[in-house]
């Protein structure tokens, strides 16, 4: 009996599998949906802001918006440059993240704060269009549309105690309940991720833009130097004790808001809560009106992270021009110093002068928070006067043609005056480096019958021997700069066969 059954279940499972696909199928081609309606047409003209977006949210702005034009060739170039253009905004990511980092490290015992990956990925930006203005000041202002949907990927660490703290950032919208993710629930993360879009689009009128500013508009732009900064780090007074003898081993650093050049330091006083310096600086300074001076003291330590004492900020729109005035600051933990609950951490004496550059001197009359800008007027000298006094050398690289090195191209470019070397960044692979880097250089006096050497060089990216060879030099004299102000030539370079510099250099006095 049980042979039998097992017989009967074996057919009828092979005779209804096959009948059931039959079935199956009849009903899928002959079967007739009851619920299709035709379609309600209707012109554009007559939807709203949020129709529009649902039906056409991923075309482009040119299309949209004929103020914007196409740009499909950028794109391309971004595409292909994108993986140079990641690795120099991460650099610079990392460069200015550094000091905000360096803020902490000493504190709450943590020991170090860095990026373990830092990298934006394989997709770059996509431009939707772009909207050109012109102006009556000779300016041409670009306003792009972005999209991103990048990949970045993003490791910070913080070593904190005998801990290490692992942070990877991630810009989503999720919902987690006891270890499970609400947002994998099928059909709620579309439904919340289109239901947040329309909401930010409420924002804003259609087909116009969410203006969102990526820099803040004081270190959005590079300005010229408009002066010197001298700064004479005085004295401090009883500062903190932080050694375990009851002592401090201080030092001072100096910087200006808004620069990336490194900071200055005094040297450290050991085993002294009354420290005096009396040590000189000079600051290039962009913008008096807004900048400020940061002054950071420091307790020195042979292992570790230095202790930070105190810090005190001092605004350049209350100097008066050319003249000296002493400051005597109370010093305190961070830049909170409205905080009624922060507590004095000692005194530090400085004197500053502001020495504006004498094309700029008519734009800074009295104190700097309520000067008027004028139009600058460049001070010429005649060829009977010769000028004296301090000023600034600025030599700006701007790039080379046709340079060739016999083994690589891989050029950088050398600068060397009064025994000073500064270099460029390297290019790699290429006859025709574009730097766009300025160099300065402080004298107090001018570079008059003085010569100034730059040299172009190529250096192997890889180990081995003949890793440098030369590409050309240019000796420039530096006597037409200090008469005329300013000369910008390109320059043909010795020893090189087709090469050509070109270059800006200027000379600012006091």
């Amino acid at each position: 009996m049980g042979f039998l059954s097992s017989l009967l279940d074996i057919v009828g499972f092979g005779i209804g599998i096959p009948f059931g696909l039959l079935v199956g199928f009849f009903l899928f081609v002959y079967s007739q949906p009851k619920d299709v309606q035709d379609p309600d047409v209707r012109p554009l003209s007559e939807l709203d802001s949020s129709t529009l977006m649902d039906l056409l949210p991923e075309l482009p702005f040119w299309v949209k918006n004929p103020n914007y034009d196409r740009v499909d060739w950028l794109n391309k170039f971004i595409l292909n440059m994108w993986p140079y253009l990641d690795k120099a905004i991460c650099d610079t990511i990392r460069y200015m993240a550094q000091p905000i980092f360096d803020e902490y490290i000493g504190k709450y015992q943590i020991e170090a704060i860095e990026f373990e990956k830092l990298s934006l990925g394989t997709l770059p930006p996509i431009l939707h269009g772009i909207k050109v203005y012109e102006t009556n000041e000779k300016e041409l202002a670009m306003e792009p549309a972005i999209k991103w949907a990048g990949n970045p990927n993003i490791i910070l660490v913080l070593k904190w105690l005998p801990f290490r703290i692992t942070i990877q950032p991630h810009v989503d919208f999720g919902l987690k309940i006891l270890g499970g993710d609400i947002m994998s629930i099928p059909g709620l993360y579309r439904f919340v991720q289109e239901t947040i879009k329309r909401e930010v689009a409420k924002l804003y009128l259609w087909p116009q833009t969410l203006e969102i500013p990526i820099l803040d508009a004081a270190t959005g732009a590079i300005k010229k130097p408009v002066g010197i900064l001298h700064v004479k780090v005085v004295r401090a007074l009883k500062l903190l004790k932080m050694d375990f003898l009851g002592s401090s081993d201080p030092y001072v650093k100096l910087s200006l808001s808004g620069e990336r050049l490194p900071a200055k330091k005094t040297t450290v006083k050991r085993k002294n809560l009354n420290p005096e310096w009396n040590e000189k600086f000079k600051l290039i300074v962009r913008d008096p009106q807004a900048q400020v001076l940061q002054l950071y003291v420091y307790d020195w330590d042979k292992v570790g992270a230095h202790d930070k004492l105190g810090m005190q900020l001092v605004p350049l729109k209350l100097l008066t021009p050319h003249e000296t005035q002493e400051f005597t600051l109370d010093l305190f933990k961070n830049t909170n110093l409205s905080d009624p609950q922060q507590k004095q951490r000692g005194k530090i004496v400085v004197e500053l002068t502001f020495d504006p550059f004498k094309e700029d001197h008519e734009c800074y009359s009295g104190p700097l928070d309520g000067y008027g800008r004028k139009e600058s007027r460049i001070s010429r000298t005649s060829d009977d006067d010769t000028p004296s006094g301090a000023g600034l050398l600025l030599v700006t690289i701007q790039g080379a043609e046709d340079v060739e090195g016999q083994r690589h191209n891989n050029p950088y470019a050398v600068i060397l005056f009064r025994g000073e070397k500064k270099k460029t960044k390297m290019m790699k692979k290429t006859r025709d480096p574009q730097w766009n880097e300025e160099f300065q250089f402080m004298l107090e006096e001018p570079p008059l019958s003085e010569k100034i050497h730059i040299q172009v060089i190529s250096q192997r990216s890889g180990i081995g021997f003949r890793s440098k060879e030369s590409m050309g030099h240019v000796d420039i004299d530096l006597t037409d700069v200090v008469h005329n102000g300013r000369i910008n030539h390109k320059y043909h370079l010795i020893n090189s066969k087709n090469g050509q510099i070109h270059l800006e250099i200027k000379w600012k006095m006091i």
